[in-house]
């Protein structure tokens, strides 16, 4: 294993992204972790050192070298802890798309690089989930009618993306609210009541002063299923 594939690792078990990391290990920008890893570089001493201050677990010689053990003596210790552990869970880091972010969004969504400068939030999940996931954040009240179904201004809801070939023919509309990603119109969370077999999709909100609107899946570029919300303020 290269240095830099233990840096890869060692960015992997903590369940960051690139920019995620470089922050956490003190470097203002993600350019020096980005080159390590897509270039193959070897990290100076300097950079591992960074690494090991901020997470002190994983050891400076093997990170540099590669040899001796990952992990540093103190992991052995015996550690007293009042957490209870509760089987098959876990959690994933999934990007975040605030409100303020949705129109870069629209021209770096299919870029990997642009998808790790967005921060992350972890999210717990007793499951192994697969496909794409993203968590949006609602704005507005078009989807807030007062039911404990709205989702409100502000909301972050885990989605996960419906892959372009299950759009056709029918999506599964009965199921789910959707996050829809239009080229021109922005990002959108819609209840989808009906579609037409000329791809046509009509997006509903919960909030009766919001009319029902068509679009076209042609000028769609992303689909999401809302599959919870996993943080909402409780301010009055």
């Amino acid at each position: 294993m290269e240095a830099w594939e233990r840096v890869e690792l060692i960015i992997e078990k903590e369940g960051l992204n690139k920019n995620s990391f470089s922050k956490a290990i003190g470097i203002s920008n993600n350019v020096t972790i980005t080159r390590i890893i897509n270039e193959h570089r070897t990290p100076s001493r300097a950079t591992c050192e960074k690494i090991v201050s901020a997470f002190p677990i994983y050891n400076l010689e093997w990170l540099l070298t590669g040899e001796g053990d990952m992990l540093t003596d103190t992991q052995s210790q015996t550690f007293h802890s009042n957490a209870r552990q509760v089987d098959d869970l876990s959690y994933m880091n999934v990007p975040v798309i605030h409100i303020k972010a949705q129109c870069g969004y629209l021209a770096g969504y299919g870029d990997a690089e642009y998808i790790d400068t967005l921060p992350t939030m972890p999210v717990i999940v007793d499951q192994t989930y697969h496909g794409k996931y993203r968590i949006f954040e609602a704005e507005g009240d078009s989807m807030d009618d007062d039911s404990r179904n709205s989702i409100c201004d502000g909301d972050k809801l885990l989605c996960r993306e419906v892959r372009r070939d299950l759009w056709l023919p029918k999506l599964h509309i009965n199921d789910w609210y959707f996050v829809i990603v239009h080229r021109t119109k922005g990002i959108s969370i819609k209840q989808i009541t009906a579609q037409d077999d000329y791809g046509n999709i009509t997006c509903h909100s919960l909030n009766e002063l919001f009319n029902d609107y068509t679009v076209n899946l042609d000028d769609v570029v992303e689909i999401y299923n809302v599959i919870k919300v996993v943080e909402r303020s409780m301010r009055l």
